[in-house]
C-alpha cells in the first residue's frame, strides 16, 4: 500500500515542516508516503474557497485510492482503532491510501461525497498547520502499533 497525504496550504512554520519532516521519513520505513500541497485559496466568499480549494486537492487523488477526510464531525478513534484501520486497508491490498486536510472552511460537498470515510483527531479545534504533524504522528504510532514496537505504551 502506498499513501499519500494531502492538505491545503503551505506549511508556514519552521518548527512544523520539521516535525512534518520528522514522521515523513519514520513512516517512510513502512510504507512509500508522498505529501502534496493544494494551493490556499484568500479573498472570496467561503463556499467558493472551499469549492476551488477541493477542486485542487481532486486533481491530486489517484484513480485508484481510499480517500479519508480528517474532518471534525469524522469518527473518533483511539490510537489503536486507528492502526486496526491503517492494518485493515494494509491487509486488503489497498493499493494507495489518501488522507486529506481541508482549508480553513473544510470540504465543500462534492468533496465530501467522494469520501470512503471521514475521521475527527479530536473534539477539539487545530490550527490546520499543527493537524499536518498530528496526522503523521499518528499514522507512525499507528504502523508500531501494528509492528509490536514500544513506541505506544
Amino acid at each position: 500500500m502506498k499513501l499519500k497525504v494531502l492538505w491545503v496550504g503551505k506549511t508556514q512554520q519552521e518548527w512544523v515542516r520539521e516535525g512534518i519532516e520528522e514522521y515523513a521519513s519514520r513512516i517512510r520505513r513502512y510504507l512509500p508516503l508522498e505529501i502534496a500541497e493544494a494551493r490556499e485559496e484568500k479573498g472570496a466568499a467561503e463556499e467558493v474557497m472551499r469549492e476551488r480549494e477541493c477542486a485542487r486537492l481532486a486533481k491530486l487523488l489517484p484513480k485508484n485510492g481510499r480517500l479519508v477526510l480528517l474532518d471534525e464531525k469524522g469518527t473518533l478513534m483511539s490510537s489503536p482503532e486507528f492502526a486496526d484501520f491503517l492494518g485493515r486497508n494494509r491487509d486488503a491490498a489497498q493499493p494507495e491510501l489518501v488522507f486529506a486536510v481541508g482549508g480553513a472552511y473544510g470540504f465543500s460537498q462534492e468533496f465530501r461525497s467522494r469520501a470512503d470515510s471521514m475521521i475527527a483527531l479530536s473534539r477539539m479545534t487545530f490550527t490546520h498547520q499543527m493537524v499536518r504533524v498530528f496526522l503523521l504522528e499518528q499514522i507512525y504510532r499507528g504502523f508500531t502499533i501494528l509492528n509490536r514496537e514500544p513506541y505506544h505504551h
